[in-house]
């Protein structure tokens, strides 16, 4: 079975732009469930269809599909059921670990967020100088809220 374990946190400095490399990503919802979502995620020139199920803590099943490009764009024009979340990803090498950074655009510009998978639940993360509060458990941090309820709404 899929699964993905992941911590998520607040991002304090500017340490991670020098990343390694960086991608634009758009993504949207073609459902959202308490059990669950099913994603549209477009990265450069490669796109995914990502079922998710509901978060156990810091685990969840997940099974991610290559798909066309081209369906992938029009399914996130025609069948997003709220808003298409923008942002840039960088990659950044960190003691052994890859770490992502999401600076987020659009309705939810101003919001950055980084996170790191995990082998297991009890693994240690070392956390760079530019990583803040852990928010791996608050679903408002989640792509999938951000997507109804954009950062630039929240007070």
């Amino acid at each position: 079975m899929g699964q993905e374990i992941e911590r998520k946190y607040l991002v304090t400095g500017d340490g991670w732009r020098q990343a390694d490399r960086k991608s634009h990503y758009r993504q949207g919802y073609l459902a959202i469930q308490d059990h669950g979502v099913v994603r549209i995620r477009v990265s450069d020139d490669k796109a995914w269809l990502t079922i998710k199920g509901k978060m156990q803590g810091i685990v969840r099943s997940e099974f991610e599909y290559q798909i066309p490009l081209a369906e992938a764009n029009q399914m996130l024009d025609q069948l997003s059921v709220n808003n298409v979340v923008e942002k840039m990803r960088y990659f950044i090498d960190y003691k052994g670990m890859l770490w992502e950074v999401d600076e987020f655009l659009g309705d939810n510009e101003g919001l950055l967020l980084a996170e790191v998978e995990l082998e297991h639940e009890e693994q240690e993360v070392s956390l760079p100088d530019w990583v803040g509060q852990d928010v791996s458990t608050e679903q408002k941090y989640h792509n999938a809220y951000l997507s109804k309820y954009p950062y630039k709404t929240w007070k």
